[in-house]
């Protein structure tokens, strides 16, 4: 049995090279189940990198390791149970993963927010504050009977909390509670519509840019949401277009904002640009390829090492899984156990799915699938892969469904499959070409009509009969 401390203590051992240690228990619901411990990229794009992962053991312990070296808020997840807990540098934590809400329908893969237990705090430790503080706000705001206050009303009750805060938290010591509490507030604030020579002042001008923070870049985003879109449809904003779909300049997108007081300083205006650039780059108004090329001089002209890694991210976001990208290989098992590459299946059209046997609509989409194969088998080959963490389900589900007699694995435990294809519920479609390119990303499911698509690509061409043209 794993060695199994209930209790957090500090992590002497500056030797290891994991100076964050994660040791828990979980659910019995969660025995043989993978669970991942997941960081942020950056509070710009969002992205989630996978740090680390573990099997949770016939008696429910699990152990997960990391290296950080600064205090931060970490996904740990099971299936699509999602908890967050935060961390600091040379810290050992003990942990309880809950189980699944029976009263939540989560049939489909969409993330739950479950409440992850971290055992032996004190009450001036980072998590035990932040419950703490987040209890005293329902408190406050649970006794308020109006649902329908205005913002007017509900600013000053934000005020007599924010002095109430000050007084309980007087002696508390912790760098990160207390800008905890302070971006708290700048958010609270923010969603009341405070103006914004308010939020300016007090949360943003004159203060450093908190990169690593988490609310603080909540904050950040909520503030400058829209900002660029909404500039460049005002009186002086009129040139933004031209600087980006026009000439693809970045000097000349910056000079548009030389005018504009709210941004107070080039490192916030080239964070801005950034944040609105990812925004623009889904926007109908601004051609992508454009858009794409002034991140790509933010990213080698930028003096910023946090901007410069933003932007890669930002590159990698768009880059990832779209139409004419490269499809994403990956190791998965087939029904006798062998282990089988998906790059090993070309030469036709490839139309790629995840499922699980425990998605009714996703094995709906299987039982349509068997018509689409016996239609289309000689030019497209089909390949699902079952996402259940159970071999034995896997294996039931293939002789319980002998039509569907294509091509489908099993993703090994710690596979990239799913990962690759950034399948965050328990279905996903991608329709590949014989040179491996992502045609379709994500592609259409045979109930939303992948059947025209192919047969516009595989539709008899017509001979042409007008004299003189072949």
């Amino acid at each position: 049995m794993r060695y199994f401390i209930i209790f957090m203590l500090s992590f002497l051992a500056k030797s290891y090279s994991q100076n964050i240690t994660i040791r828990g228990k979980a659910h019995a619901s969660h025995i043989g189940k993978e669970i991942v411990l997941s960081d942020y990229t950056d509070y710009i794009t969002y992205g989630i990198m996978k740090e680390s992962a573990d099997t949770v053991d016939s008696n429910g312990y699990f152990e997960l390791k990391f290296q950080s070296s600064i205090t931060k808020p970490i996904l740990i997840n099971i299936d699509n149970l999602v908890g967050k807990i935060y961390v600091q540098p040379n810290f050992v934590y003990g942990i309880y993963f809950p189980e699944k809400d029976s009263l939540t329908n989560n049939q489909e893969g969409t993330e739950t927010i479950v409440d992850i237990s971290v055992y032996g705090k004190d009450s001036t430790e980072l998590n035990s504050l932040i419950i703490d503080f987040n209890t005293e706000y329902n408190n406050v705001f649970m006794k308020v009977k109006d649902n329908y206050l205005s913002p007017s009303k509900l600013n000053p009750l934000l005020d007599t909390f924010l002095l109430t805060c000050k007084k309980r938290y007087v002696s508390i010591k912790n760098t990160y509670f207390k800008n905890y509490i302070e971006y708290s507030f700048a958010n609270f604030y923010s969603a009341m519509s405070r103006g914004r020579n308010f939020l300016n002042k007090n949360y943003l001008e004159g203060k450093y840019i908190q990169y690593d923070n988490y609310e603080y870049m909540q904050f950040f985003n909520a503030y400058f949401k829209g900002y660029l879109n909404a500039f460049a449809s005002s009186k002086n904003g009129g040139n933004i277009y031209n600087s980006i779909n026009q000439f693809s300049d970045y000097q000349d997108l910056k000079k548009q904002f030389k005018s504009d007081n709210m941004i107070f300083n080039d490192t916030i205006r080239e964070l801005v640009i950034l944040k609105g650039l990812l925004d623009f780059y889904y926007s109908p108004g601004f051609d992508q390829m454009q858009v794409k090329g002034v991140i790509e001089q933010i990213y080698h002209e930028s003096l910023i090492q946090e901007h410069k890694k933003i932007a890669s991210n930002i590159l990698q976001t768009i880059n990832h899984l779209q139409p004419g990208a490269k499809a994403p290989d990956f190791l998965a098992n087939n029904k006798t156990g062998t282990k089988t590459y998906l790059s090993s299946y070309t030469g036709k059209y490839i139309y790629l799915n995840f499922f699980s046997t425990e998605s009714e609509i996703s094995q709906k989409e299987m039982k349509k699938m068997v018509d689409l194969r016996k239609k289309f088998n000689d030019k497209v080959t089909f390949i699902s892969v079952c996402l259940d963490d159970s071999v034995k389900n896997y294996i039931e589900y293939l002789k319980a469904n002998p039509k569907q007699d294509w091509i489908i694995l099993h993703q090994e435990k710690n596979s990239s499959a799913r990962q690759a294809y950034n399948v965050k519920s328990l279905s996903g479609f991608f329709l590949i070409n014989p040179k491996m390119e992502l045609v379709q990303s994500p592609a259409l499911m045979p109930s939303e009509g992948i059947e025209y698509k192919f047969n516009a690509l595989f539709r008899p061409r017509k001979r042409n009969v007008v004299i003189g043209i072949r």
